[in-house]
């Protein structure tokens, strides 16, 4: 047999074992899909800043200072800071997009919690020479909330939330220091 050959029945024994090894579609309602009825929303929240995006890139852009502008700690558990793959300890997220001025990340499944999709964007996106903004894009599945009032509260503070971090990540960017950090657990002191 000649190398060709030889490749041609090697692929064909491979494309027939993964076919084999593959799981039949589930058929349709089947109780396989974990989230009967997800409904998916999307939060796009984005700030002016006025310095240029390589600059605010770099100041904001690793994927650990979100510690910094979140103001939670944040140590990276496995990969280097950065590159897909890398995993940080704030919801052990991981980072599976990049681009010279963004990164994309997602939070892994739990035990006994539905799975929601959870991911969210960073970009810093260049608007004139000298200015920029910076986007924060989250997107998941928040059926599994009890209504309609919920998933309402959800979003807002998940907005609220990430809006504060954009402010912060202006303040940064633009050569600011961050105020003093509020109080956590509701600002009273034991």
């Amino acid at each position: 047999m000649n190398k060709q050959t030889l490749l041609c029945v090697f692929a064909a024994a491979c494309l027939s074992g993964v076919a084999s090894a593959q799981a039949p579609a589930p058929a349709a309602g089947s109780s396989d899909i974990v989230v009967e009825n997800p409904n998916y929303i999307s939060i796009y929240m984005e700030i002016d800043v006025n310095r240029p995006a390589a600059e605010v890139w770099k100041r904001v852009g690793k994927y650990c200072d979100i510690g910094e502008w979140l103001r939670v700690p944040c140590t990276i558990k496995s990969g280097k800071d950065g590159e897909v793959g890398a995993v940080r300890s704030i919801g052990t997220e991981v980072l599976v997009g990049k681009t010279e001025l963004s990164y994309t990340y997602t939070q892994p499944v739990r035990a006994g919690r539905p799975y929601n999709l959870y991911h969210g964007t960073l970009e810093a996106r260049p608007v004139t020479a000298t200015t920029s903004k910076l986007i924060y894009t989250l997107m998941y599945d928040n059926s599994m909330l009890a209504d309609d009032a919920a998933r309402e509260r959800d979003k807002a503070q998940k907005t609220m939330q990430f809006t504060t971090a954009l402010q912060n990540m202006k303040i940064l960017a633009e050569g600011g220091t961050l105020p003093p950090a509020p109080p956590r657990g509701g600002g009273k002191k034991q």
